[in-house]
């Protein structure tokens, strides 16, 4: 199978503001990128000849809007940006989870998937960590594990993002080994993909990784992870679409930006491109 998911993180902010929105109202955003795309996804499906999962992941506030704007037959997967290390249970806790986003609530609301471990997530919990004194560098991947846990739990798929950082590539299969066997410790990992991230290489001015590069991560993920799918999630692009397709260990990839020039943003016509460049649909 193939998979092409979209990261839309926090897209929604309009660009007088400082943000990089300028498709449509923050109120209608969401539903806006769904029935933009929904009838040309379901077209590159048809075309491309072969099982391709679609998953958007948006903002919490965005994700009714986009449940809503979904036809019957409507290709997309609806997701969110990680969900949190506990949940409601039956003799547990009745919904005691201020300011936290559930698993189950998310599911409750159409999601069916999330993406978990995203390099911003993980450094965001290692600055907390780090407040509070803690130096150990697997207590990020046992939390995220718990995430991973609570998702599959309340019926959610995983995206699973792992990556070294620029300081960490001497020991590259290290780090991700650690973070594939602690963070996806105890779970069912047919619900799970795994998108590498070139933590080291992301960002302006930063000099993406080549084919052979990338060839050989995907390859020792594979083969460490017991041959999970995997994707490039150091941004599927209009440049590296047609490379990525062309690595028989790549399954897919993770869209963010679609335009990194001039009126850069998310623009759902460029996503429909980018991704039929990947599948070979066009051009």
């Amino acid at each position: 199978m193939k998979h092409i998911f979209l990261n839309l993180k926090r897209f929604d902010i309009p660009r007088e503001q400082g943000g990089v929105n300028s498709i449509a109202e923050p109120s209608q955003w969401g539903s806006y990128i769904v029935s933009s795309t929904q009838d040309g996804v379901k077209k590159l499906k048809e075309a491309a000849g072969e099982d391709t999962e679609f998953v958007m992941y948006f903002p919490e506030a965005h994700i009714l809007p986009a449940v809503q704007a979904k036809t019957q037959d409507s290709p997309l997967t609806v997701g969110c940006q990680s969900v949190y290390r506990d949940d409601v249970a039956a003799g547990h806790n009745f919904g005691a989870f201020t300011a936290n986003r559930t698993a189950k609530a998310m599911k409750a609301l159409g999601c069916g998937s999330v993406l978990i471990g995203h390099c911003e997530e993980r450094n965001d919990k290692a600055g907390i960590l780090a407040e509070a004194g803690v130096t150990d560098t697997a207590a990020v991947n046992r939390l995220l594990n718990q995430e991973v846990r609570r998702a599959v739990e309340a019926g959610l798929t995983v995206l699973y993002c792992i990556g070294e950082k620029a300081e960490e590539q001497e020991r590259w299969q290290e780090v991700l080994k650690e973070q594939i066997e602690t963070g996806l410790e105890g779970v069912d990992r047919a619900k799970v993909v795994i998108a590498y991230e070139p933590v080291w290489a992301i960002g302006p001015g930063k000099i993406p990784p080549d084919q052979a590069y990338i060839t050989k991560i995907a390859d020792y993920v594979k083969e460490v992870s017991g041959g999970m799918d995997v994707v490039y999630g150091g941004g599927l692009k209009q440049d590296n679409a047609k490379m990525l397709s062309e690595i028989p260990s790549i399954d897919g990839g993770l869209i963010a930006l679609t335009r990194f020039a001039g009126e850069i943003g998310f623009y759902p016509e460029e996503y429909l491109e980018i991704a039929g460049i990947y599948l070979g649909v066009n051009g």
